[in-house]
C-alpha cells in the first residue's frame, strides 16, 4: 500500500490544470497539461490509493489494470516498475489515459463517500514519463513461428491484437484503408485530445517488434477477402463500426447537414498537413450538432476552433444528474452530466430537444432547424411534442447520433461471415467468426463501445489467435465475446 493514511490526509482530487481558453483555442494542441514539473500532487494522489483487499477498479476496467499495484509504485517513484505493471495489462495506456471516459475511477472503493482516486492522470503520467526515460523499447520476440496473421484494421482493437501477435512470434500485417495507420484514433479524435504523436511513436515500437503496416489498402476492394483468406493462416476483423445512426426526419438530403465523422476526418487531416478539396467547415457558421456525446463533444472543439459563429450541442433526451442515481449504484459507471473540455470552451447545450425538420434557405443548403419538446411515452419511445416547435438557425448541421455497426457488404459476400440480427460480427467467446481462422475484435463484433473494451478484445483475440495457430498460448485473454460492460 502506497501510505496507509493517504486517503485521510489528502481528501479531495487534485489535477493538472487545463491550458486556457483563450489559448487553447488558437491551435489543435492538448488542452491538458498532463504533467508539471515536480507534481507533488501526483504521488499525494497516488497515496490516496487504499490498495483495497478485493479492488473493485480492476473490475471496472476491462483491461484488469493493476491500478493499486502502479499507484504504488507511482508513489514511491519507481517509474520503471510502474511501467512494467501498467503494460502488463495494457498495450497502449498512452490512449487509454488521454481519452477513456475511466471507469475505473467509478468503481474505485474510495469514490463511495470521497472524490476518487485520480486513476486516469496516474496512468498518462507513468506512460509519459517512461517514453521520456527511454523505458519503452522493442519487444521483439525471441522465435518466429512461421505463422502468418493479417489484421483488418488499425484502430485500438487492431493495433493491440497485432502487437500481441507479433510478440508471440507471428508474423503480422496490418491492413487500413485510410493513408495512415491509427483507425478513429488517428482522423476521429481532434488533436486537443489526443495528439499524433502518440501514435507515431508507438507505431514505430511496433514496427521495431516486427508488425508489417498496410496503409491506402482497402480490403474487399483492393485485396479482396478470399485473396486474403488465401494468403495468411488466420485473420483478424478489426474494422471499428463506422456506419453512422440516420436522422429520418425531412431535409436531411439539404446540403450543409453532415455525418459528424466526415467532418472530424476532414478537420484532423487538415491539422496533420493535408489538403482536403471542398473540406466541411464551421467557420463563420452557426453550427448545430445533433447528439450529446463524445463525437458531439469533438464536434463542438473542432467548430470553435475553426471559427464557427455559434455552436448549439442538441440532445433528445433529459439532462443526465450530476450526481450518481440510486438505480445506478456504486460500483457501476454512472451516466452523469459531464462538462468536457470542449464545454469549457463555449457553446450551447439544449436537453429534451427533438429535431422535427431541416429547412433549406435560399440557396437550397440548410438555415435553420425545426425542433419540439422531446416527450417520454410510456413504451419508452421519445418523441416530439405537439404545440412546442421553435426554429432555430442551422448553416452546418452535424449528426452525432453515434453508430449502428460495421461495413460489412464485402465481408459477407466474399468471405462469407454471419451476422447477427443487430448487423455484427457473429462470433464465439473465443472471438472466432462462423470462418475457421477468422477472428474478430473491438467493436465489429461488439458495437460502438470503449477504447479500453477495443484494447481488451484485442489482447483476447489475439491469444485466441495463437492458440488456433500453435495449439496453446501464454498471451493473456483479458475478456470473453460475451462479457457485457458493468453499466446499466
Amino acid at each position: 500500500m502506497a501510505d496507509p493514511r493517504g486517503f485521510l490526509k489528502v481528501r479531495e482530487r487534485e489535477l493538472p490544470p487545463n491550458r486556457p481558453v483563450e489559448v487553447r483555442l488558437r491551435d489543435w494542441k492538448d488542452v491538458h497539461a498532463h504533467r508539471q514539473d515536480g507534481q507533488p500532487y501526483l504521488k499525494e494522489q497516488a497515496g490516496r490509493c487504499m490498495d483495497c483487499g478485493i479492488p473493485f477498479c480492476h473490475n471496472g476496467c476491462p483491461l484488469g489494470n493493476l491500478i493499486p499495484e502502479w499507484n504504488d509504485l507511482v508513489w514511491r517513484g519507481q517509474w520503471s516498475d510502474a511501467i512494467d505493471r501498467l503494460h502488463a495489462t495494457n498495450n497502449f495506456p498512452e490512449f487509454t489515459g488521454r481519452i477513456c471516459p475511466a471507469p475505473c475511477e467509478s468503481s474505485c472503493v474510495l469514490g463511495i463517500n470521497q472524490p476518487p482516486v485520480t486513476i486516469k492522470n496516474v496512468e498518462v503520467s507513468i506512460i509519459d514519463e517512461a517514453f521520456d526515460r527511454g523505458y519503452v523499447t522493442p519487444q521483439v520476440p525471441q522465435r518466429l513461428t512461421g505463422h502468418t496473421v493479417a489484421v483488418v484494421g488499425s484502430g485500438p482493437a487492431g493495433l493491440a491484437a497485432a502487437q500481441q501477435l507479433t510478440r508471440a512470434g507471428h508474423t503480422v500485417a496490418v491492413y487500413e484503408r485510410d493513408d495512415a495507420v491509427g483507425g478513429l484514433l488517428r482522423y476521429g479524435v481532434p488533436d486537443f485530445k489526443l495528439e499524433k504523436v502518440h501514435i507515431d511513436r508507438r507505431l514505430a515500437q511496433m514496427e521495431a517488434e516486427g508488425t508489417r503496416f498496410r496503409p491506402g489498402v482497402e480490403i474487399g476492394r483492393d485485396i479482396t477477402w478470399e485473396q486474403l483468406q488465401a494468403r495468411y493462416d488466420a485473420i483478424v476483423i478489426a474494422t471499428g463500426a463506422t456506419v453512422p445512426r440516420e436522422l429520418q426526419v425531412p431535409g436531411k438530403e439539404l446540403g450543409g447537414v453532415h455525418v459528424a465523422m466526415d467532418f472530424l476526418h476532414q478537420a484532423n487531416a487538415v491539422a496533420a498537413g493535408r489538403e482536403v478539396p471542398d473540406q466541411i467547415t464551421a467557420t463563420g457558421k452557426h453550427v448545430v450538432i445533433i447528439g450529446g456525446g463524445d463525437t458531439g463533444s469533438d464536434c463542438l472543439g473542432t467548430a470553435l476552433r475553426q471559427g464557427a459563429a455559434s455552436v448549439t450541442t442538441l440532445a433528445i433526451g433529459k439532462r443526465p444528474p450530476e450526481e450518481r442515481p440510486a438505480h445506478q449504484p456504486w460500483p457501476t459507471d454512472p451516466i452523469l452530466f459531464e462538462v468536457s473540455s470542449s464545454h469549457e470552451e463555449g457553446g450551447e447545450r439544449d436537453y429534451l430537444a427533438s429535431t422535427v425538420e431541416f429547412l433549406p434557405g435560399e440557396d437550397g443548403s440548410v438555415a435553420r432547424l425545426r425542433l419540439a419538446t422531446t416527450e417520454y411515452l410510456s413504451d419508452g419511445r421519445r418523441v416530439p411534442t405537439p404545440g412546442t416547435e421553435r426554429e432555430i438557425p442551422a448553416d452546418l448541421v452535424l449528426v452525432a447520433m453515434g453508430f449502428t455497426g460495421p461495413e460489412t457488404a464485402t465481408l459477407t459476400e466474399q468471405l462469407g461471415v454471419e451476422l447477427t440480427a443487430r448487423g455484427l460480427v457473429t462470433r464465439s467467446d473465443d472471438f472466432s467468426t462462423t470462418v475457421p481462422g477468422v477472428f474478430v475484435a473491438g467493436d465489429a463484433g461488439r458495437g460502438q463501445s470503449l477504447v479500453v473494451w477495443a484494447i481488451a478484445e484485442g489482447r483476447a483475440a489475439a491469444a485466441a489467435v495463437d492458440t488456433y495457430l500453435s495449439g496453446g498460448t501464454e498471451l493473456p485473454s483479458p475478456v470473453t465475446a460475451s462479457t457485457v460492460a458493468l453499466r446499466p
